[in-house]
């Protein structure tokens, strides 16, 4: 394994001449090079299948620091993050944690014995990790760290904190898992910003400070922000045992009693983030197509519905339309069910492009709805757009144009599923006349 070291570097860095010099932004489906630095052939063996089975991760090895060193000289600027045996041959004391932190990437260290201080050195100098060489899992864990800081580029922390070296702490801890970090030192500075700033993602509040404390802050913050909407990790020094399930009861996520070690803050903070994402995954899955990106079947008929009934008391009018793929039966059968896929995919695409303020759903297979605010005439000319669009959507090789037929109904007050069922006879109507066309009642 120690011999194809080298070639696997060679590879990698075949790849990394077209990549630009600076930190990229974080974006989906971008591959992220990680430099690995690491002698043991058992642990190179793991990691290497790991990545092969990630596949966006592209790992460059080394055995020693003298060839990290010359390859970030060179490099350093291609790589996303870095991964260091802590105990090299030619550098038994950590030095290249040193090395790797000299030029600004994150550094996740790998070792083979546990040590507190040394971990609490290790966190506090600015490594994001100390991970023990202990079984499978700790290598998927590295992994999942690496994907972790991808998502932390866009995730805002705001630290409420009267104690400036409290801050400062919290802050050098943070600091390397790429968080954005804003400070706030006492509770009206925070809830101003929180207004200021609405996509604040977790809030870090101590429970005494100046003016509105931390705990009337999470009160008041739970009365008009939803869990989903912010994380609040609460702490304080108090030794209370009470306290903790106080602000928890109000509303908080999570409590930190101080003083707390790096890694503990960096444990709590991952771990209710990972929570928020996976709350929130599956509430994409659940209200979204997993193809299209569009509102599955039942979501799109609960914002239908109370879009409908809002627009009632307002006396607002509205359009609601069906859509259907024409002869899509024929692209899977000549072209296969992967043209199809792409096919679905590019219309839902020039459909949110052309009609970007209208509810639009996939109800199953090539079927479609859409809610506008449009008349029925001014839609169908918005239709004839997205019509035009879908003629340029390159799905297979030498298919035929993408087209669709379409039936408008205007609302005069009815519910969405008579809604519906004007909307479609309107459809039928265009699909016997020729297909590519949209209906609308006069």
């Amino acid at each position: 394994m120690a011999n194809s070291a080298p070639a696997l570097k060679a590879g990698a860095m075949a790849g990394l001449r077209g990549l630009c010099h600076h930190r990229p932004v974080v974006v989906e489906n971008i591959v992220r090079n990680i430099l690995v630095i690491e002698d043991s052939p058992l642990v190179l063996k793991v990691l290497e299948h790991l990545f092969r089975q990630d596949g966006a991760l592209q790992p460059v090895f080394c055995a020693s620091f003298g060839e990290a060193q010359l390859l970030l000289e060179t490099s350093a600027n291609l790589f996303f993050a870095a991964i260091v045996d802590l105990n090299l041959p030619d550098a038994p004391n950590g030095e290249v944690v040193d090395l790797v932190l000299q030029y600004s990437l994150p550094c996740i260290v790998l070792s083979s014995s546990y040590n507190e201080q040394r971990r609490d050195e290790l966190l506090l100098k600015g490594v994001v990790d100390y991970v023990l060489k202990e079984s499978q899992h700790s290598y998927d864990y590295v992994l999942r760290l690496i994907h972790r800081l991808e998502r932390n580029c866009q995730v805002k922390i705001l630290i409420a904190e009267d104690s400036e070296a409290t801050r400062h702490y919290i802050r050098r801890v943070l600091t390397p898992h790429l968080y954005q970090i804003i400070d706030a030192v006492d509770g009206d500075e925070a809830l101003r910003i929180l207004q200021e700033q609405p996509d604040i993602d977790l809030f870090l509040v101590d429970h005494s400070m100046p003016g509105l404390s931390g705990f009337e802050l999470v009160k008041l913050l739970r009365q008009q922000m939803r869990r989903s909407e912010l994380i609040i990790l609460g702490l304080s020094a108090d030794a209370k045992g009470s306290l903790s399930a106080l602000f928890i009861k109000h509303g908080a996520d999570d409590f930190l009693r101080k003083p707390f070690c790096p890694e503990e803050l960096n444990c709590r903070v991952m771990s209710t983030l990972e929570r928020r994402d996976l709350l929130r995954a599956l509430k994409q899955a659940a209200q979204f197509d997993s193809l299209t990106g569009l509102h599955n079947r039942r979501s799109f008929y609960d914002n239908a519905c109370r879009q409908l009934q809002q627009a009632a008391r307002k006396g607002q009018g509205l359009s609601v339309a069906m859509l259907d793929l024409d002869l899509f039966k024929q692209i899977n059968d000549q072209f296969g069910h992967a043209s199809g896929d792409a096919a679905l995919v590019g219309f839902a695409q020039a459909a949110r492009q052309c009609l970007p303020h209208a509810l639009i759903g996939r109800l199953g297979g090539e079927e479609f709805a859409l809610l506008s605010t449009l008349p029925a005439a001014q839609l169908a000319d918005s239709l004839q757009q997205l019509r035009a669009q879908c003629a340029h959507i390159k799905y297979a090789i030498g298919a035929p144009p993408l087209s669709f037929s379409a039936g408008i109904h205007q609302t005069t007050g009815e519910e969405l599923e008579q809604c519906l069922q004007q909307a479609d006879q309107q459809l039928y109507r265009a699909k016997s006349d020729g297909r590519g066309r949209s209906y609308w009642q006069a």
